[in-house]
């Protein structure tokens, strides 16, 4: 994995997590807003800035997907995770493997362990 796709995949997993607490955050106050009270609308300000969060992933989600190459159904999924709440720390999961696992297999080919 070279400089440029690591770094998009690290964007993609910085903002993950944001986004998605922003998701579950804005759904809470929406709720509260029309079931306990009218007279506190926090969804007026958290929208602008889950919206923000989310235009920030799907440009992120594109950057790693075109660099990384990866197939259109993991990509899919990447972005679906995106659109349920809490699917940002799973995103954030599996890519953190992800790389940590490729940082092994480079460790592993630069010793001459394997040919991979």
């Amino acid at each position: 994995m070279d400089l440029k796709t690591a770094s998009a995949i690290r964007r993609l997993r910085l903002i993950s997590v944001p986004e998605g607490i922003s998701w579950i955050v804005l759904a809470a106050c929406t709720v509260i807003k029309y079931t306990i009270t009218s007279s506190v609308d926090v969804a007026r300000v958290l929208g602008p800035i889950h919206g923000v969060l989310f235009v920030l992933y799907v440009i992120f989600w594109a950057d790693a997907w075109n660099r990384a190459k990866w197939a259109r159904g993991k990509a899919a999924l990447y972005f679906a995770y995106s659109i349920i709440p809490g699917g940002g720390f799973v995103i954030e999961r599996t890519l953190r493997r992800e790389a940590e696992d490729a940082v092994i297999a480079a460790r592993a080919r630069k010793e001459g362990v394997v040919n991979a």
